[in-house]
């Protein structure tokens, strides 16, 4: 599976922006996504994820509430939500992939695709 991301930008606090990851490959389906970001000098964390069923998504706290991830598997992409934005969310994002459980681990995820980068200003 090959993920290529997207949307990231420039977006003053309290603004909105959607991230999109398309994928290429089989099985698109099948595979649970999981968004990730690094912050300036900081090491990468898990944002928010979403099962191969879209029956479960799961949710860092400093996010729950302001992001909603989802998944159109007709498009082979997933999707990333952002409103509320707040300075603390600069970061590069990146999606990945996985058929595996722990969605919460970037350790799970066999497929990641390149970063975007956000940035808020305040």
């Amino acid at each position: 599976v090959q993920l290529q991301a997207s949307g990231g930008g420039l977006v003053q606090a309290g603004g909105s922006l959607r991230l999109s990851c398309a994928a290429s490959g089989r099985r698109f389906s099948s595979y649970s996504l999981g968004w990730f970001r690094q912050g300036p000098g900081q090491e990468r964390e898990f944002v928010a994820a979403i099962t191969f069923g879209s029956q479960n998504t799961y949710y860092a706290d400093s996010v729950k509430g302001r992001f909603t991830i989802s998944r159109d598997n007709a498009k082979d992409t997933v999707y990333l939500q952002m409103n509320s934005l707040k300075p603390e969310d600069t970061a590069v994002y990146s999606c990945a992939a996985t058929i595996r459980p722990g969605v919460r681990k970037m350790e799970t995820y066999d497929y990641w695709g390149q970063g975007t980068q956000v940035t808020v200003s305040s």
